[in-house]
């Protein structure tokens, strides 16, 4: 950060800042668009896209931005952004094509339409920088490799816990340790809340109740932690990772007593959450340093004997990060988190209540079903739904409470391109046991 913010000045003082165009315009999209607009130098907002297109308009107004315009056309953007404006649109391939756009950021936590927007920017030769921690648990080795062969970056981004939890492992193997765990901090885990428990909270904060209640029953930390998995090459230790529960209050820096030592010690460590513990919300990192000399230093630094240590970060702060990424993607070439190679955890569908014969499983988030992280070579031998391919989908029969979905348990729709494209990542990586 401390590189990227001189760097962002000195953009703004030539006048040629980086120009983002935005796809999403929810309750995130609008705290990002007000970073941008009020408080990030060498960074403009030049477009919106959003399928309602009015709430792609009210959000840039109450971001604090300049005139408004409706475009369809790519060649339309220019004259706008010329006069300070910023154009919307409900079409992603005009924003990824407008010559006008260098980097596309993908705020919408949908896995189809986000799979669409992705194989756009790439093929428009535009850097992604993502939030949909959803569909990177789903197809992001596959994305990645693509804009890898479109010579772009593909990100996650920097706020998230996935972007805060690799910087902090970034840190720690930089001082020389082994990370063997990377963890995120919960207040609250039930995977039976549903959209109807969770409406008050979502009206309260102005947010999608499907994306909040995802936030409750499990379903978002399950596609995080498997987004660090894969990033980082690292796995978990069973299906549904541990997740103890601690006394509220208890200190974070006990977590190494909270994880059986053989899980952290033996393979290429595990991805995991806690729920209780302060400081919260926030991510951490246990690694093991073997150096006599750096042990000393560490118990002078008040972090015990080791060789086992916890880092912390005690928060992330969501949209105010984001532009950092962006910064780093487009300046540096350098991914906040994206997938290190093969897929290691995979995120699957699991019945929240029993689901009768004929059910069409609803959203994530919804009352159909919850995500559970499991390896990627289980998903694959027992043929398990991914979580990320389970909305739409049809029962051939029924399914009781807690038990996790096959492929062969349903019928799935046609003509989905996410589930082409997990068919396609299938194909290129071979199973690897876990």
């Amino acid at each position: 950060m401390i590189i990227v913010d001189n760097l962002l000045r000195q953009i703004e003082r030539r006048d040629d800042p980086i120009r983002v165009g935005m796809v999403g315009a929810g309750f995130m999209a609008l705290g990002i668009a007000r970073q941008i607009v009020g408080f990030t130098p060498g960074m403009t907002l030049t477009m919106v896209c959003n399928r309602t297109l009015e709430r792609a308009e009210a959000m840039c107004r109450a971001a604090g931005m300049g005139a408004v315009v409706h475009v369809d056309d790519p060649s339309d953007v220019a004259s706008i952004t010329r006069n300070g404006g910023c154009a919307v649109t409900s079409d992603y391939e005009v924003l990824c094509d407008s010559d006008q756009v260098d980097v596309v950021l993908e705020v919408t936590g949908h896995v189809e339409y986000g799979a669409h927007v992705a194989l756009k920017s790439f093929a428009s030769g535009k850097p992604l920088v993502s939030m949909n921690a959803e569909l990177d648990a789903t197809v992001g080795p596959l994305l990645k490799r693509k804009a890898d062969e479109a010579g772009v970056v593909y990100t996650l981004a920097d706020g998230d816990q996935p972007g805060v939890e690799m910087n902090l492992y970034r840190l720690v193997k930089g001082f020389g340790g082994r990370p063997v765990l990377c963890g995120n901090i919960k207040g609250l885990h039930d995977p039976y809340r549903n959209p109807t428990t969770q409406e008050g909270f979502a009206r309260t904060w102005k947010q999608n109740v499907y994306m909040v209640t995802s936030f409750a029953d499990g379903t978002k930390i399950s596609f995080e932690q498997a987004v660090v998995a894969n990033a980082t090459g690292m796995t978990v230790a069973k299906v549904g990772m541990h997740g103890p529960i601690v006394p509220a209050g208890t200190p974070i820096t006990e977590a190494a007593q909270w994880y059986p030592r053989e899980d952290l010690l033996e393979g290429p460590g595990i991805v995991d959450y806690v729920v209780g513990p302060t400081p919260a919300p926030g991510v951490f990192v246990l690694a093991v340093f073997e150096d006599k000399i750096q042990q000393e230093y560490f118990k002078y630094l008040k972090m015990g004997d080791g060789p086992l240590y916890c880092f912390y970060t005690p928060y992330h702060l969501c949209s105010f990060e984001v532009p950092g990424s962006v910064a780093r993607a487009v300046l540096f070439d350098d991914a906040t988190v994206a997938p290190l190679g093969a897929p290691c955890v995979d995120v699957v569908a699991t019945a929240k209540t029993d689901l009768e014969a004929g059910t069409t499983i609803d959203g994530l988030g919804g009352y159909s079903t919850y995500g559970l992280c499991a390896s990627y070579a289980r998903s694959r031998e027992q043929a398990l739904l991914p979580m990320g391919l389970a909305e739409g989908c049809i029962l051939k029969r029924a399914v009781p409470k807690d038990q996790i979905i096959t492929r062969d348990d349903v019928d799935v729709p046609a003509g989905r391109l996410a589930h082409e494209l997990r068919t396609e990542q299938d194909a290129i990586f071979p199973l690897r046991s876990n």
